[in-house]
């Protein structure tokens, strides 16, 4: 008996279609097979395919990028909650999430939705071999939590890169971020993460836990609005809530279907 599966497609961190980035999302009355969610996520071939199961007055949340399971992702977490609030009825005014890296809270925040999420202040660090040759371009300084953070000093720079990703599916943390001031906004990034299927990211949410740290303390303030420069590009609300960051953004429904497993 074929298995049919709930699916939407939202963009997110954008308030328009074919901008920002592009989840997958499929509500399950129970989990799949880890296999199954793997090879749904290869097929989408999305960055990430968020999977949720209700679970008390919360949900629990996965996410799969086309090659692996991941311990955080901010925009299929942010589509997730478009999906239950604006697609599946879900009332009051927060959800929350049980995920890899702990509970994670989502709160409606007028026209926008609100990631609370850990902070991962970014520490100066030695770069591996190859990371800087795989960017061509010397930055002024580099750090890392979980990804290596490259500070340039122009989003210019930024924009204008051209990894090469050969060389950055060898490097030893999970994917690299590069970022600088902004032109008009408080920040500017891009992402790349080649060794999990994700070449360049066109907006990442778990990126801003180590990046908002590290601009709050730059820039001295709090508050900050950051865009990533990709193609498709994306604009992230930031607030420094101590150990927690907040990332707030808006997302648009491009489809919505059912995946048949025969």
């Amino acid at each position: 008996m074929d298995v049919k599966i709930p699916v939407y497609q939202v963009d997110a961190f954008t308030s328009r279609v074919f901008a920002g980035n592009p989840a997958a999302v499929c509500p399950l009355v129970q989990w799949l097979p880890d296999e199954t969610m793997q090879a749904v996520a290869a097929e989408n071939n999305l960055s990430e395919t968020a999977f949720f199961v209700r679970n008390g007055n919360g949900f629990h949340l996965r996410w799969f990028t086309p090659e692996v399971e991941v311990d955080l992702c901010g925009h299929a977490t942010l589509a997730s909650a478009y999906v239950l609030f604006d697609l599946l009825g879900e009332q009051g005014d927060q959800l929350r999430f049980t995920t890899k890296s702990g509970e994670l809270i989502v709160r409606r925040r007028n026209d926008m939705l609100a990631l609370d999420f850990p902070a991962k202040p970014p520490e100066p660090t030695r770069p591996c071999v190859g990371l800087i040759e795989a960017f061509g371009r010397k930055p002024q300084a580099v750090l890392s939590a979980r990804d290596y953070l490259l500070v340039f000093d122009t989003e210019e720079e930024v924009r204008k890169l051209k990894p090469d990703m050969e060389l950055l599916k060898g490097i030893d943390r999970f994917a690299a971020i590069v970022t600088a001031p902004g032109d008009d906004c408080d920040f500017v990034s891009r992402f790349f993460a080649p060794a999990k299927g994700v070449p360049e990211d066109p907006v990442t949410g778990s990126a801003h836990c180590t990046l908002i740290p590290y601009w709050a303390q730059r820039l001295g303030k709090d508050k900050l609005l950051a865009r990533q420069v990709s193609r498709r590009g994306g604009e992230l609300h930031c607030e420094l809530l101590g150990a927690r960051v907040e990332i707030a953004g808006q997302a648009a429904l491009f489809l919505q279907g059912e995946i048949v497993l025969s």
